[in-house]
């Protein structure tokens, strides 16, 4: 098996690393120098690791996907998902950016974690990151991935968010807003938030955002940061800038910054 994840800052690169030492298999962020389609072509399992962004597969792994498509072709996949709450079909929604029958997904699950949006009203007081529920989210991401183990290795499938439920309840939430999310274009509501990527003036411009973020969308221009308006939703910028100095449609300085699960 080969894992492959996107994470935006650090539920689901938590996820994939203990995936891939339980399984003993090899594991990597699509963000590395690395030949994947050497690595994706000498394996027969692909396992996709990443967090669900309006009940729905981040941009930056759908382009990934795209650019390897013809090597995946005929691939067994895993799929493991990472979400605040409830994300309904956050697992399917990924075999959308596929033709009918061009993969197998032997397994998919969907695994809660802590949010990472520390500026929101009301929701980041009530959802605020702490020691004692990280370790708890740790705990019980450790108990259901070796669940996840057990299974794949005595060939048991399960498909979480496939039922017509779950398809329901991942339509309601993200369909409405957004166009066809097997494009690897920002869907209209990426647009709409994308957009309100603010820098504000507190900015030093140290450059750690521009170095931070996986879409190559914020650069310095002469002393100045700038956005591209090419961003994937991930909250990493907001949640390791120094000065708190940058925000994503919602303009208040985040209470807290989020780093990964134990490092709040």
């Amino acid at each position: 098996m080969l894992i492959l994840y996107f994470s935006g800052t650090g539920n689901t690169k938590h996820v994939a690393e203990s995936f891939g030492q339980k399984m003993g298999a090899k594991c990597f962020s699509i963000e590395e120098n690395v030949d994947f389609s050497a690595e994706i072509k000498a394996h027969d399992t692909i396992s996709f690791c990443y967090p669900i962004y309006n009940s729905r597969v981040p941009r930056i792994m759908r382009i990934f996907t795209h650019d390897y498509m013809a090597d995946l072709i005929g691939k067994k996949i895993v799929i493991l998902v990472t979400q605040q709450a409830f994300s309904g079909d956050g697992a399917r929604v990924f075999t959308d950016l596929f033709a009918v029958g061009a993969v197998d997904v032997i397994y998919a699950e969907h695994f809660n974690m802590q949010q990472n949006m520390g500026n929101i009203p009301i929701w980041s007081v009530l959802f605020k990151p702490s020691e004692k529920t990280n370790q708890r989210f740790i705990k019980n991401t450790d108990k259901k991935l070796n669940i996840v183990c057990e299974d794949i290795k005595n060939g048991i499938v399960k498909k979480r968010g496939f039922s017509k439920l779950s398809i329901y309840l991942g339509f309601i939430q993200g369909k409405p807003w957004q166009r066809d999310t097997s494009e690897v274009m920002p869907t209209r509501l990426e647009l709409k938030l994308t957009e309100g990527v603010r820098i504000h003036e507190e900015c030093t411009a140290c450059n750690l955002c521009v170095g931070f973020c996986p879409m190559k969308n914020l650069m310095n221009c002469d002393g100045e940061i700038r956005h591209l308006n090419n961003c994937t939703l991930c909250y990493r910028c907001l949640n390791f800038c120094p000065q708190k100095a940058i925000t994503v449609y919602i303009h208040r300085t985040p209470k807290w910054q989020y780093k990964g699960l134990g490092e709040s």
